[in-house]
């Protein structure tokens, strides 16, 4: 009898992983030893109120902050001591995240683009800023755009690229309704067309609903659930992923350690 073919195991490291990680300012613990690992293709909630701990994770990921303890390793690479090997295999989006002002979105997409070593820039830039609507405004400074418009550019610096990591930090905030939706099927083709991994921290509980397969919820540093959206919302009885974090905000203290 012939042997069934096992296929070979997937020997490379996952796009994401956080082992022990740790971050302490003065005396307070803005991460409090967090573990996760996150596979290919997958979008990531990362929820919590203020100060849980969102972007000083994310800062760690990106390698912007050096860890008190643990690893932040992207690709197999420790993001403490190695990024140089990965980051130009990933990218970042936050409104609150500016560009040079004086530069045009031209200017500033360029120069993003010679940093990531976009091959054929001008005709990447032309083409994207064509996708993502920007190119009546390639030739203005970017300081005279409205909040809409310097999320758009945001958006086309992060996917100049085309990273497989994808970290996004409140990325339709202050943006309208229209504006926001427009933007969120953006990277929702992007993710799914591209099987990119993302890491999302948003407030916006319908925004996480619609492009996460997974939610990490920290608080006060450390991990209190990790789930399916679908799976949070059945275990708290809640309708909505807004209903089910109103919930943890507001519940007795005497209950937080009942979650994890």
């Amino acid at each position: 009898m012939q042997k069934p073919i096992i296929a070979p195991r997937d020997s490379r490291p996952p796009p994401v992983e956080v082992i022990g990680l740790r971050k302490v300012y003065r005396d307070i613990a803005a991460v409090d030893g967090i573990d996760f690992s996150l596979a290919a293709g997958a979008v990531t909630a990362l929820l919590g109120g203020n100060g849980a701990g969102k972007t000083t994770t994310i800062s760690m990921l990106m390698g912007l902050v050096i860890p008190t303890a643990g690893e932040a390793r992207v690709f197999g690479a420790d993001m403490a001591r190695q990024r140089h090997r990965v980051l130009h295999r990933m990218n970042f989006e936050s409104p609150y995240v500016d560009v040079p002002m004086r530069l045009t979105v031209r200017q500033n997409l360029e120069v993003y683009g010679r940093l990531y070593g976009v091959r054929d820039l001008k005709g990447v830039v032309a083409a994207t800023a064509d996708d993502l609507r920007l190119s009546e405004f390639l030739d203005r400074p970017y300081g005279k755009l409205s909040a809409g418009q310097k999320t758009r550019v945001s958006l086309a610096k992060a996917l100049l690229n085309e990273p497989e990591l994808l970290l996004l930090d409140e990325p339709t905030a202050s943006l309208d309704p229209d504006t926001a939706d427009w933007v969120r099927g953006k990277l929702e083709h992007y993710c799914r067309t591209r099987q990119a991994t993302v890491v999302l921290a948003s407030h916006n509980m319908a925004e996480v609903e619609r492009l996460a397969d997974r939610v990490i919820m920290l608080e006060k540093g450390r991990v209190i659930a990790d789930e399916t959206p679908t799976d949070l919302i059945a275990r708290f009885g809640r309708s909505t992923l807004e209903e089910v974090f109103l919930a943890i905000a507001r519940r007795p203290r005497a209950d937080e350690e009942k979650l994890v």
